[in-house]
């Protein structure tokens, strides 16, 4: 065992413990960048990552990045035992993966621990991940991967009474119907505790969305009060502790874009796992503009759903919807929200495909909760949000979460016209998209775009087809600039 003076250094690396070592030092005691070292003071110890530094560094010194530093209770001048520690066993377990072994429940489990307890490096977990991608996951393994990924997590106990969860796989600028469905099914009685993501690469995602209106960073104590007391909430997933290991995943998936199917069914069943559902709706849009491009590989997703669903005590169904244009009006946080709340308030000029494709859906939780029978789900669904009993209790769930008030509507606002007559044929959801971000969307709520035109929609040549909105000068020319080369739509001439 080794003491070696610490030295702070002032970067954090998040939750990973990071030492450093000269490459003098690390070369002594024949250790290489990657190796665990055991840090000791006194009671206090930490399993660190190391890396070397070829010079500009003391020798009989160590230095502890910020988070490794507050947890051996470092002090300048003392000096800290140093010694070697073996790889974890999990890393053996993704080597086999690697050389495409099928993996058992254990040897999942305890890579998951070790995901989770900040035992695996970047580097690792990645090895990890592309193994998962060359060499697949089979349904046992990916129902393993999805309790291990809840067992190591927090997660919501409502004991026997019924909870419905649904997800959608994404993809289609718009589509808030999560917003509309949890106070649906809420209101007769089901719990729905829906976690949803916030946008990656699309303008907005639900959590985006719903933070617009109410506070969506809770712990999982406080979302077991909130759906105990109105049922339900819509909550941002990266807030509460739910499935840690895959938000790790995440992290590391995303550089390359490594997407393996286990592991995408894994990390949306766990999701569901965690908050304790047994009945689930997934939406899968279909569409050459979409993540799933044709109905052959939706069928394919389908069964797997299902099948892993029966290996978690979960029953499944599977919807495939139009994933070839937007859902809504609005894109971005604001206008998406407005969208919502005006469907909630069956105002005239309220998106009627949003509303239609909510209904459609609350409908089918309905009728897998047992609340409606076979076939009256929509209509059940459709009296509840036309009595006002929805809106009811959507203010019911934003006033458990915590009220917002809404931002105010962005300050520019540039209208995009057709030099053509004719009717809509074709609206490019990646260029739509686009728009959106660059005019400020997620970040800026206001930021967006707001639809005018939709698919088989006539214009008139000058006719506005969509509104750019927008706060930044900048964002906004950029923006026209990009519309004027390529605003989306395609125009059928009569």
């Amino acid at each position: 065992m080794l003491k070696l003076i610490p030295d702070r250094i002032e970067i954090r690396s998040g939750k990973q413990f990071i030492v450093l070592l000269n490459n003098r030092t690390a070369h002594m005691l024949d250790l290489h960048i990657g190796d665990r070292v055991k840090v000791k003071n006194g009671k206090y110890e930490m399993t660190a990552i190391l890396q070397i530094s070829e010079e500009g560094f003391l020798d009989e010194h160590i230095g502890l990045y910020m988070e490794a530093w507050k947890q051996v209770h470092a002090r300048r001048g003392q000096r800290l035992h140093i010694s070697l520690c073996d790889k974890p066993a999990s890393t053996i377990y993704i080597k086999e993966k690697l050389q495409g072994k099928r993996l058992s429940a254990d040897k999942i489990d305890e890579i998951i621990k070790d995901i989770v307890a900040d035992d695996l490096s970047d580097i690792e977990m990645t090895y990890f991940v592309s193994g998962c991608y060359i060499h697949g996951l089979d349904n046992m393994e990916t129902a393993e991967l999805t309790k291990a990924i809840v067992k190591h997590g927090s997660h919501l106990n409502f004991g026997d009474r019924l909870v419905v969860d649904k997800h959608c796989i994404g993809g289609v600028p718009g589509n808030r119907t999560t917003m509309i469905v949890v106070p649906i099914v809420t209101s007769t009685g089901l719990l729905m505790p829906k976690t949803s993501s916030r946008a990656i690469t699309s303008p907005a995602g639900t959590a985006d969305t719903m933070e617009v209106i109410a506070n969506v960073i809770n712990d999982a104590g406080k979302l077991q009060k909130i759906a105990e007391k109105v049922g339900g909430f819509i909550t941002w997933g990266g807030g509460v502790d739910l499935a840690a290991a895959d938000d790790h995943m995440i992290r590391v998936r995303n550089p390359l874009s490594l997407d393996p199917e286990g592991m995408l069914l894994a990390s949306i069943m766990a999701k569901k796992h965690s908050v304790g559902a047994k009945r689930c709706l997934i939406d899968i849009p279909v569409g050459p503009q979409v993540k799933i491009k044709d109905l052959k590989h939706a069928k394919h997703l389908r069964d797997r759903f299902i099948q892993i669903g029966k290996l978690l005590g979960i029953k499944v169904k599977v919807v495939f919807s139009d994933g070839s244009q937007p859902i809504g009006n609005g894109i971005g946080p604001l206008l998406e929200a407005q969208d919502v709340m005006k469907v909630l308030k069956c105002e005239p000029d309220a998106p009627q495909d949003l509303r239609e494709k909510a209904l459609y859906m609350a409908g089918v939780l309905l009728e897998l909760g047992g609340k409606a029978l076979p076939g009256f789900g929509y209509r059940k669904a459709r009296k509840i949000l036309e009595k006002g009993i929805a809106l009811e209790q959507m203010e019911k769930i934003i006033d458990a979460q915590g009220r917002k008030k809404l931002p105010p509507n962005a300050k520019l606002i540039y209208k995009v016209k057709t030099g053509k007559e004719g009717k809509v044929s074709h609206i490019d959801n990646a260029v739509i998209a686009r728009l959106a971000r660059i005019a400020g969307a997620p970040l800026d709520a206001a930021g967006g775009i707001l639809l005018r035109k939709k698919l088989n929609d006539k214009v008139a040549r000058g006719e506005t087809i969509y509104e750019i909105h927008c706060d930044n000068e900048d964002r906004m020319n950029l923006a026209k600039e990009i519309s004027r080369k390529n605003n989306g739509y395609t125009i059928r001439e009569k």
